[in-house]
Formats: structure tokens, C-alpha cells, sequence
């Protein structure tokens, strides 16, 4: 074969290009994507994360030290042993950035604490495990919280609640309460909110938690003039949504009064009640469809004639 400048220029160039190609491509094995796609091998000496979580930005030993260091926009994580006290937030952030604090995992094998007590706005708590805390296992005050990916186990004392909460734009999501216990008088509800000495409540986001082998309701929302509240403001504006719910005492899973625009759907009923959820005192405006019903509840939706005005969803199947 005839050797030409112009046969050598071309090997030249397919050499630079194969060379150029090999130094491209890293000589490590790439991690496998979620979708059994190759994604790039995560770096060497990152920062701290928690799963599900931004990356910490702040270590504190002591939920006071969080309070004095932590700034808007920050994830705290806590390196002390938190497990026989209370974590006890009292520092927030701002709308645009609120402070996350954050757990070493998820509603499972989240970090260990004796009970949540949230006193705050604009703050995120994601990641705790608390385990026969006293009641209520997880209390939240404030506007602009969000609340996942948390597990309360066996809430002792108190009315022995998993949850309370009270303040406007809230999210509880992603949490798992189990085994609370109605002995001794209580009332032990998954979640509660009412508003006597404590503020009236709009705009909350109830979705995808578990309550688990619970004595009372999932749900007991009580506005201010349900005979019981102080009169003052309204409760409104509730979305419950995809919770999983075992009620084993109670005559009913979820349970409104003077609670105005709520919207019940896509919910697992899981026992055996009378009824699945219950509307009274002026509860209006409420909309329940297509949640699944235990083959043992009674009917779907109880309410009263107060309760009426605006309801859409099935046909009510008695009182509530």
C-alpha cells in the first residue's frame, strides 16, 4: 500500500481522538442510579449528610447550642446523646430559609429522643425516634413546620398523644405513631389539635403518616367554638391525605368540630369503628373520596345538620 501525508495525518488524528476519549473516562466503576443507569462514583471525603436530608452545616452537641448557633437556612445535626432528654427547638429561620434539624435517619432508625417540643417557626424536623417519650410524643407550635419522617412509640402520661400541633402552615408527613394507650382515662389520639389556651389552626398538611395500634382516633381536631375552645378565630383549611389508620377503641377514625374546609381523601381506614370519620359543630365545607374502608366500619361519614353546608362526598350514613 502507497504511504501518503495525507494516510499519516489521518492515523494522527484517530490516535489524538482515542487518547482524548480514554483520559475522559475515569478509571474507577461507576455507582449504579436507582434506575440500573450508570451515574458518576460519589467523591472521597464529602460532607456529612443525613439520608433524605441536606447536608449538615452545623454540629451541635445540645439542642442550647443549636439555638445559639444555627442560622436561616441551616441543617442541624446533634452529635451529643439525646436520648433521655426532650429536643426542644426553640430557634427558627425565615420563610424563604428555614433552620432543618435533622436526625440520623428516617421514622425508623432515626436518632433516639425523649419527645420533640417544637416552639418555633420556619423550621423542618425530619429523622427523630422517640420511644415511650411522655406525652404528646411530638408537640409543635408555630407557623411554617414541617414535621417527617419521625416515629413515636408508646407516648406515656399526659392524655398520651403521639402528636399535637397548633399554628398555620403546617406539614406532618411521613411520620409513624404506634401503641398509644387509653388506660388511666386518657384519650390517646395519633394527632390532636384544639384551640382553648393554644392558637387556632389553618393550612395543615396531614399526609402519608402511619398510626399504628392506636386505643383513640388518628385525627381529633377541635376549633374554638366547638363548646370546649376560648371563641376566638376560626380552624380551617385541612388536608388529610394517604395516612394509614388503625383506631381500635374509638367509635370513630377522625373526628372534626368547628373545623371548616377539610379534605379527607385517599386514606386507608384499617380496623373495625362505627363510622370512619365524624364532622360536627361546623365542620363545613368538608370533601372526603376515595379512601379504602375496613369491611368493618359501619359507614363512611357521620355528621350533623351544623355540619352540612358545602360537604361533598358520599352520603352521610348517620350521626357523628
Amino acid at each position: 500500500m502507497r504511504i501518503t501525508w495525507r494516510l499519516v495525518l489521518g492515523f494522527l488524528a484517530v490516535s489524538v481522538l482515542a487518547l482524548l476519549a480514554a483520559l475522559a473516562s475515569p478509571s474507577w466503576p461507576r455507582e449504579r442510579d436507582a434506575d440500573g443507569g450508570s451515574g458518576a462514583a460519589a467523591p472521597t471525603g464529602s460532607a456529612t449528610t443525613v439520608r433524605g436530608a441536606a447536608p449538615c452545616t452545623l454540629h451541635a452537641a445540645t439542642p442550647r447550642e443549636a439555638a445559639r448557633r444555627a442560622k436561616p437556612g441551616d441543617t442541624v445535626c446533634f452529635d451529643g446523646d439525646l436520648s433521655r432528654q426532650r429536643l426542644v427547638i426553640t430557634r427558627g429561620g425565615s420563610r424563604e430559609h428555614p433552620i432543618t434539624y435533622a436526625g440520623g435517619g428516617d421514622a425508623v432508625d432515626g436518632d433516639a429522643v425523649d419527645g420533640i417540643t417544637i416552639e418555633a417557626d420556619d423550621v423542618i424536623v425530619e429523622g427523630f425516634r422517640s420511644i415511650r417519650p411522655e406525652a404528646p410524643g411530638i408537640e409543635l407550635t408555630g407557623h411554617r413546620v414541617t414535621v417527617r419522617n419521625n416515629t413515636v412509640i408508646g407516648p406515656r402520661g399526659g392524655d398520651g398523644d403521639g402528636i399535637r400541633f397548633f399554628g398555620d402552615d403546617l406539614t406532618i408527613t411521613h411520620n409513624t405513631v404506634r401503641d398509644t394507650d387509653n388506660s388511666h382515662g386518657r384519650h390517646a389520639d395519633c394527632m390532636q389539635t384544639f384551640a382553648s389556651d393554644t392558637p387556632p389552626s389553618h393550612r395543615v398538611r396531614i399526609e402519608n403518616n402511619r398510626c399504628e395500634k392506636v386505643d383513640n382516633m388518628c385525627l381529633m381536631a377541635e376549633g374554638p367554638n366547638d363548646g370546649e375552645g376560648d371563641g376566638r378565630g376560626t380552624t380551617s383549611d385541612f388536608t388529610i391525605r394517604g395516612n394509614h389508620c388503625e383506631t381500635l377503641r374509638a367509635s370513630q377514625a377522625l373526628m372534626f368540630e368547628d373545623v371548616q374546609n377539610a379534605t379527607i381523601t385517599g386514606n386507608v381506614f384499617a380496623a373495625p369503628t362505627d363510622h370512619a370519620i365524624g364532622l360536627a359543630y361546623h365542620s363545613t365545607g368538608a370533601r372526603v373520596d376515595g379512601n379504602t374502608l375496613h369491611s368493618g366500619i359501619g359507614y363512611e361519614v357521620g355528621i350533623d345538620d351544623s355540619s352540612r353546608a358545602g360537604y361533598r362526598g358520599p352520603e352521610p350514613g348517620g350521626l357523628p
